[in-house]
């Protein structure tokens, strides 16, 4: 082969220059945009992961982890040829309204509840709030046949600390109406009335976790024991979780060792905290899960589940079980 001269070596270098400009030029925009893409694809999952990590979890479902015994097979009897009877409790957060039919044994049945909202515990009741609260009661329960003499009035202990209750009463007995104003220790013993299971008596305790108060109560022989603990509405009084936490474990302490099996519990947060695990809407009973299991919702919900657990911890009890119907209102009736 004919050895190639300057000229010619110079146009074949010239050719391949061209040849691969031509190609990048072709190739290398699809490159840069393919990895481009490729990049796009890859990060929008990992942004998505991250905000994933940092949003807050909004799921107001309890853990599913419980120590505690959710088995409770128990039917309360019935009344016969029972006779209704109504009453109307001042509480701390309001007026609440209960009928029950009772019969000649004590045995009781609900008929009707109506929860009210006058704000007494806020001191934002009014005379006018008062007369039309209880007018409206008293009216609903003589339709639905409670006789007037049957119709009674109760001001719970935590509704009693209230600045604004001794004029809740004074407008109350310019109505002509008497009104049943109980301590601590009667509304815990009214609630261990109401809340006992029949044949429970030797082998469990009661707790009534109200706003203003906290009730724990037991029976020994014929006497019911009651004691007093600060209510879930404790950091309104300045009170810390700790100190509340050794307070009240202090004196559920006093609980008889044989009587720590069952815990009947009865209150707001116990009924919010039975709210979220209750099967049948029917069911009276409903076995709480241990206080650990839950997450609480609000200041108020927080401290009642403090005061549950410095119980539970105290006494050692695995089954608390709520009761739907129970009010120490209830176990005043019973008491009459």
């Amino acid at each position: 082969m004919a050895r190639l001269t300057s000229f010619s070596r110079l146009l074949i270098a010239l050719a391949l220059v061209a040849g691969v400009y031509f190609a990048v030029r072709t190739f290398l925009p699809n490159l840069t945009k393919s990895g481009s893409d490729n990049s796009t694809t890859t990060e929008q999952p990992q942004s998505a992961t991250k905000a994933e990590e940092t949003a807050p979890v909004t799921s107001t479902a309890p853990p599913s982890s419980n120590t505690f015994t959710s088995n409770f097979n128990f039917t309360a009897p019935l009344p016969v040829n029972g006779r209704l009877k109504g009453v109307v409790e001042l509480g701390a957060t309001g007026f609440n309204s209960f009928i029950i039919r009772i019969d000649a044994q004590k045995n009781w049945k609900l008929e009707n509840s109506e929860f009210g909202a006058s704000l007494v515990h806020e001191n934002m009741a009014t005379d006018e709030d008062v007369r039309q609260g209880l007018k409206r009661y008293i009216a609903k329960m003589l339709d639905f046949g409670v006789q007037g003499k049957d119709i009674h009035f109760v001001v719970s202990s935590g509704a009693a600390k209230a600045e604004v209750t001794e004029k809740i009463i004074r407008v109350l007995r310019t109505m002509n109406y008497f009104v049943n104003i109980v301590t601590p220790q009667q509304e815990a013993q009214y609630a261990y009335r109401a809340a006992i299971g029949s044949g429970f008596e030797g082998r469990a305790f009661v707790v009534d976790i109200g706003s203003g108060n906290t009730k724990i109560a037991y029976k020994q022989g014929a006497w019911i024991t009651g004691i007093e603990c600060p209510g879930a509405k404790y950091y309104q009084n300045g009170m810390n979780d700790a100190q509340v936490y050794q307070e009240v474990k202090g004196k559920a302490n006093q609980v008889p060792a044989s009587l720590r099996q069952t815990c009947f519990i009865i209150g707001g947060v116990p009924f919010e905290l039975a709210d979220q695990v209750r099967k049948d809407k029917k069911e009276r009973y409903t076995p709480l899960m241990s206080p650990g299991a839950y997450q609480a919702k609000g200041e108020k919900q927080k401290a009642g589940l403090n005061i549950y657990k410095a119980i539970a911890d105290a006494t050692g009890c695995q089954q608390f079980v709520f009761d739907w119907d129970a009010n120490f209102t209830i176990g005043f009736l019973l008491g009459l």
